[in-house]
């Protein structure tokens, strides 16, 4: 062991980022009984209004983690606001919606229990705090990772309170750098990344100003691109009354510093913007951020991983690469605890960048060309697609082609065109209402801390076989029968067929990842399911023998 370490704290898990995806990596960790530190080097959560779209999927896993109603009490202000604006101005007749509503037609609420919430990162990141600490999990702020080691039986790092200026070392069994687009972990592994670069930059300013709600009466948009060619810009609202956030484009690349945006400049450039001369602007912060398309080449090395902004970079149309990012988290955090239950072997976690990069190129280059498509305040790039295309295939349709699934198609690509509901093995399990004891649930309730096995009403030899197969590798594996009678554990909802929803006949089965994806399926029984299922598993686990 590394002679640094003989004096440490020891952790199962240390987080080095205390932003969205590492308090989401804490949730994920604290569910499945994964003891960890999370160090964050700033004093508290996040202040800024900022990255407030969490798509469907990432409500999905707050849902099945116990933190959705909660977030959704967080974000009730904004309930009600929905659609993207571009106008020349509030006050003109011009402008038209680039979209109106989330989810015209109410597809969403037939494939999902959950729904899009838009929760601001400043309201988003305290609900998450509270719940990874109710957990048991341990979050010290004021506190930066700045040095680390590791070895082939962990990683030992260095920690400084940044109140104290004292110094201490930690052990752990795994690192994961949600450290940041400028991820001194990853500097420190010599990882390089790929990609386009920086795309466009803004200053985002928070102001007051009590009067622009009349100029924006009854249009409660998520965001409003304003177009005026001497003042362009994005308005968003905090709290639809006096609160508000401007993203005003910023050329460094022309020279220009992000000093000349003193508050005099901001506020008449806010004025200008929304065509309102004599608005009173009283500008509360600023705040630079940089829209870049960059995927690290390498997820991992060796016990150290990278999540979030670390691992890619995403222009912020959209609201891709926070969800990305989370859904990272939730990735790691199951094979982190197979691995360290016993269940799995170390071969799982090398899955986790064989599954995630190549989402993160496709979904980065999908949010930079939804930027163009938007003609975002400071991206002069020319749009290649039409409008909302591909929106639903980003946030639910992405599938992983290579890694812990058996049978996918690997020519598959991550990111299809459009999204079409599949029990294909590496995409996500569909939704399902079914009756269990009397509880309506979603079948997605039932992917957490076990992988599951279903099946339909035909199915009782895959039943068995579960059973026998998992008692047999040592693998927690809950098993369902659909279907009516005391014979089957949930009961579907009128109008709904299991076997046709997950492309198999009713005695076909279906195997589930923890994290609620595919991954295995066989369409109809077999003569020995028992062997079937025990390949299967050993396949998507990584176990040896």
């Amino acid at each position: 062991m590394n002679r640094l370490a003989d004096n440490a704290e020891r952790v199962p898990v240390l987080i080095a980022g205390g932003s969205l995806v590492g308090l989401s990596a804490s949730l994920f960790l604290g569910r499945l009984g994964i003891g960890h530190l999370l160090v964050e080097k700033h004093p508290r959560t996040s202040h800024h209004p900022r990255g407030r779209g969490n798509n469907i999927r990432t409500m999905e896993l707050f849902r099945t983690a116990g933190v959705e109603s909660a977030i959704r009490e967080a974000a009730s202000v904004l309930a009600d606001n929905h659609g993207i604006l571009q106008t020349p101005s509030l006050t003109g007749t011009e402008g038209n919606w680039l979209f109106r509503e989330m989810d015209p037609g109410g597809k969403a609420a037939r494939i999902s229990p959950a729904g899009w919430c838009l929760c601001s990162q400043n309201d988003l990141e305290p609900v998450l705090l509270d719940a990874a600490q109710g957990l048991g999990g341990e979050l010290r702020f004021s506190t930066e990772l700045i040095s680390f080691e590791q070895d082939p039986d962990g990683v030992t790092a260095t920690l400084l309170d940044r109140r104290s200026e004292r110094r201490s070392t930690v052990r752990a069994d795994y690192l994961i750098a949600a450290d940041g687009p400028r991820s001194p972990v990853r500097e420190a592994l010599g990882i390089g990344q790929s990609g386009r670069g920086e795309l466009f930059h803004n200053v985002s300013v928070t102001f007051r100003a009590k009067r622009l709600a009349d100029a924006v009466g009854d249009r409660h948009f998520i965001a409003c691109y304003l177009t005026n060619p001497e003042a362009d810009g994005a308005l968003l609202p905090v709290d639809n009354q006096e609160q508000w956030v401007f993203h005003a484009p910023w050329h460094p690349e022309h020279g220009e510093p992000l000093e000349a945006f003193d508050d005099e400049r901001c506020a008449r450039h806010i004025r200008t913007a929304v065509g309102m001369p004599d608005l009173e602007v009283e500008v509360t912060g600023k705040a630079p951020w940089h829209a870049a398309e960059r995927v690290a080449d390498h997820y991992s090395d060796g016990r150290v991983f990278l999540a979030g902004d670390s691992a890619h970079e995403m222009s912020p149309t959209g609201a891709f690469g926070s969800n990305t990012g989370i859904q990272d988290a939730h990735n790691l955090a199951w094979k982190i605890a197979a691995v360290m239950g016993g269940w799995a072997g170390p071969g799982l976690l090398e899955t986790y960048g064989m599954e995630r990069r190549p989402v993160a190129k496709a979904t980065s280059a999908r949010a930079a060309a939804r930027s163009a498509e938007h003609s975002h305040p400071g991206y002069s790039a020319p749009a290649t697609e039409g409008p909302q295309s591909n929106v639903m295939a980003v946030a639910m349709g992405y599938r992983y082609v290579r890694g812990a699934v058996v049978g996918a198609d690997p020519a598959a690509p991550a990111v299809p065109d459009q999204f079409e509901v599949s029990a294909e093995p590496g995409g996500r399990a569909p939704h399902m209402w079914v009756h269990r004891c009397g509880v309506r649930l979603s079948t997605l309730d039932l992917y957490e801390r076990t992988c599951v096995l279903l099946t339909g009403p035909g199915g009782a030899s895959w039943y068995e076989a579960g059973q026998r197969a998992a008692d047999a590798l040592g693998v927690p594996l809950d098993c369902y029968r659909v279907g009516e009678g005391p014979d089957h554990e949930l009961a579907p909802e009128p109008g709904v067929d299991w076997a046709e929803l997950h492309g198999t006949a009713p005695d076909g089965a279906v195997l589930v990842r923890p994290d609620g994806f595919v991954a295995w399926r066989v369409e109809r029984s077999v003569p020995d399911p028992e062997a079937a299922l025990t390949c299967a598993l050993r396949e998507v686990l990584r176990l040896d023998g």
